[in-house]
């Protein structure tokens, strides 16, 4: 009886040390599966800094592209070249003038003035110049700003 009771617990003790080998390969798959988990997540952290990345230098090259004029080195072709928007932004602007002093004339033949400033400084009048002014030193500032960095 000694002899089979020595056999059965010899055949359970020769499975304990491959069950806890198991148990422990186990152990380590759900530890390597949760490692790789984190890494996936953090390539996907990265990947999408590394695109964010990308469109952000997208963005500043075609700002430089879109500032930048095509010098000749040639005095007064540069000067004309570099010239261009000013006259055409001061000539809108004096047309734009023009057109309030007719409206001006045209009105004070038969009120004054105060009574029909709504109509000569109408909202669409502000918001136009709203939107100029805003863009010309949004811009400056903007510029200034990316120069710092």
């Amino acid at each position: 009886m000694v002899t089979l009771l020595a056999s059965i617990a010899g055949f359970i003790s020769s499975i304990v040390p491959e069950f806890i080998k198991y148990l422990k390969d186990v152990n380590d798959k759900k530890h390597e599966l949760q490692i790789f988990d984190k890494q996936i997540e953090y390539n996907r952290f990265n990947d999408n800094k590394e695109l964010e990345e990308i469109y952000i230098a997208q963005d500043i090259s075609e700002q430089n592209s879109l500032y930048n004029t095509y010098y000749t080195n040639i005095k007064w072709v540069d000067s004309l070249n570099g010239s261009v928007r000013p006259i055409l932004a001061y000539s809108f602007f004096m047309m734009y003038i023009g057109v309030k002093y007719m409206q001006y004339c045209a009105i004070s033949t038969t009120a004054h003035i105060v009574q029909y400033i709504d109509i000569i400084w109408s909202v669409d009048d502000q918001a136009i110049f709203a939107g100029i002014i805003s863009f010309y030193y949004g811009q400056r500032t903007f510029r200034k700003m990316w120069r710092k960095d």
